[in-house]
């Protein structure tokens, strides 16, 4: 059995795909490790790049767009390892990523789950972690964000200082996210019901029900080219945005499910379906 199940989902990210394994292959973790790409029914030929330049790669075809949750469940269970490496297909991971994730994590029996520092193509890190979202704590990340991203000061220099700082936290995102197979089993995996976006909070809220820690580990650096996906469907993707967004408060704040709902058919964005 190997140590580390490296589970990338794929949904015609071929270009982004093929620099993420490239990484990977470039300098490939010390821990023994199996790289799985599940495929959404990409049409850029991604599954056929993966089989003909990466034959060590198992790469599975879901045969429909099956959503992030659904689909990186499928590779879990394609898989028999101690550990799974939840990996987006629009990052880069350089030598000795994954061994640090897997060093800390064995290094602290209580937690399920270590994630890394993520920075975007400049080096500047990305808020990869918070508190659980409710609309406090989502109202406080998205106002912390918006001034990070505009560098105001005082922000600023708070967001730095904990992005440099180890901690629990109540999540971090699934663009790299190392899991202990054991404690995803308890929890069911992901809850398919999230088909992208909001997954990775509720996966971390679920283990933590177990008393399980999350840990971000921002020794641990990794490459996020974030919002690629996104940007070729702008509209498809908010709208997968509100459904998991609705869904997330229908089962962890159903108080507020009926206000978030009225709130975005007053605005008009209220999701079919």
């Amino acid at each position: 059995m190997t140590d580390v199940a490296i589970v990338i989902v794929s949904y015609n990210t071929r270009d982004d795909l093929a620099r993420s394994l490239d990484s990977l292959a470039a300098a490939p973790p010390a821990t023994s490790h199996q790289v799985v790409v599940v495929d959404n029914a990409s049409v850029d030929g991604s599954v056929e790049m993966v089989r003909e330049r990466y034959p060590g790669v198992l790469a599975i075809e879901a045969g429909a767009n099956l959503g992030f949750s659904k689909a990186n469940n499928i590779g879990i269970r394609a898989t028999a390892s101690e550990l799974v490496l939840l990996l987006n297909s629009d990052t880069e991971v350089p030598a000795g990523a994954i061994d640090g994730l897997v060093s800390d994590l064995r290094a602290h029996p209580e937690a399920a789950v270590a994630g890394p520092r993520l920075v975007d193509a400049h080096g500047r890190p990305e808020l990869s972690f918070g508190r659980m979202i409710g609309p406090l704590n989502e109202l406080r990340q998205k106002v912390t964000g918006a001034l990070y991203d505009r560098g105001w000061g005082p922000v600023s220099r708070r967001v730095e200082r904990a992005l440099a700082t180890p901690q629990e936290t109540d999540w971090v995102s699934g663009a790299c996210l190392l899991v202990r197979r054991a404690d995803a089993e308890a929890v069911g995996l992901l809850d398919e019901r999230f088909f992208i976006y909001t997954e990775d909070v509720d996966f971390c809220a679920a283990l933590r029900r177990l008393g399980r820690r999350v840990r971000f580990v921002p020794s641990v650096q990794v490459r996020h080219l974030r919002g690629r996906s996104r940007s070729r469907n702008p509209a498809a993707a908010t709208a997968a945005y509100r459904r998991s967004h609705l869904a997330f408060y229908e089962k962890h704040h159903p108080g507020w499910h009926r206000l978030l709902r009225a709130y975005l058919r007053l605005k008009g964005q209220l999701p079919e379906g």
